[in-house]
């Protein structure tokens, strides 16, 4: 096909309302602060506590460690949008940012479900849980998922930048995603929507499956305890991770199983800042906020750190 291949691409973003660019840059700045904050700061507390050296916080400090590069990849560029005239991004910047997008989006996807069958070996085979869920296993469930995101997420960088783009180099959204620049092609994009379908599909019907699988067996466990006391604290260990899961694969389900005739790309781009910019602030909220552990950890961590800073200070 003879086209002008184009060598940057314009990112429309959220707003094009003047008055609504810099309230706007200062919310999401905020909510960006606070995703680093928390995500970097709740891989530290697990790292140093260690009463938190076990399998279900070494799947939630991964967890985290996705949200920040998840966050990071898209929040700083999006923000752009808020300060420059046209905020322009490269072909190859472009292509990078679809990338590490898809690869962190599948690896958070592949995550939850491994952490949903460390739940269930937790609560239905408990003496046998240091043994099931060994740090050999535990590395192999974590590994698996960053190899076949990065797997994906190269195929399908390939497949969307091999196309030719003639009609227009404006993405009218506020990254680099499969959905806009499919708008932009002179080619045929059939084979490509094709795959979008299938790869999402058996990510998140495998995924799914695997977190129904576990949580029909653990609520069944929790079901035959006698102790009530055994019951609350059971439900309560798996409440955040449910919230969780709930929360990013809605999302994800809205916005990518769904034919492409049924898709408004400003619908799409709400959709995407819930699960782009929101998701990453809200995990180490819902994971710290309702786990015990987690705050006495980070109540301790906070005294000593301070008691640093108090010696420190007296020393000089």
């Amino acid at each position: 096909m003879n086209c002008t291949q184009v060598k940057q691409f314009i990112l429309v973003g959220l707003s094009d309302r003047p008055e609504l660019k810099m309230p706007l840059f200062l919310v999401f700045l905020s909510i960006y602060l606070f995703t680093v904050v928390g995500n970097l700061g709740l891989i530290l507390v697990i790292r140093t506590d260690a009463r938190l050296h076990t399998p279900m916080y070494f799947f939630l400090s991964n967890l985290a460690f996705v949200d920040f590069c998840y966050s990071s990849v898209i929040t700083p560029k999006m923000m752009g949008n808020f300060l420059y005239k046209q905020n322009v991004i490269s072909f190859s910047a472009c292509a990078a940012q679809l990338g590490c997008f898809l690869a962190f989006m599948t690896a958070e996807c592949l995550l939850l479900a491994s952490m949903a069958y460390d739940r269930y070996v937790a609560i239905c085979n408990p003496l046998l849980y240091m043994v099931a869920m060994s740090p050999g296993i535990c590395i192999q469930l974590v590994a698996a998922p960053y190899s076949y995101s990065i797997l994906v997420a190269v195929f399908h960088a390939v497949l969307t930048f091999r196309l030719c783009y003639c009609h227009s180099n404006v993405i009218n959204h506020f990254y680099c995603d499969d959905m806009p620049l499919l708008r932009l092609t002179c080619s045929d994009t059939r084979s490509k929507q094709l795959w979008i379908f299938a790869c999402a599909g058996i990510m998140f019907i495998s995924s799914l499956l695997i977190v129904f699988i576990s949580y029909t067996y653990i609520i069944s466990a929790i079901l035959r305890m006698r102790s009530a006391e055994g019951r609350r604290k059971a439900f309560s260990t798996c409440g955040s991770h449910m919230l969780a899961v709930t929360i990013f694969y809605g999302t994800l389900i809205f916005m990518y199983l769904q034919p492409s005739s049924n898709h408004s790309l400003d619908t799409d781009k709400m959709a995407s800042v819930f699960y782009t910019v929101i998701i990453p602030v809200l995990n180490p909220l819902i994971y710290s906020l309702r786990n015990k552990e987690v705050k006495d950890a980070l109540r301790k961590f906070i005294v000593s750190t301070n008691q640093v800073f108090v010696f420190m200070k007296l020393r000089k």
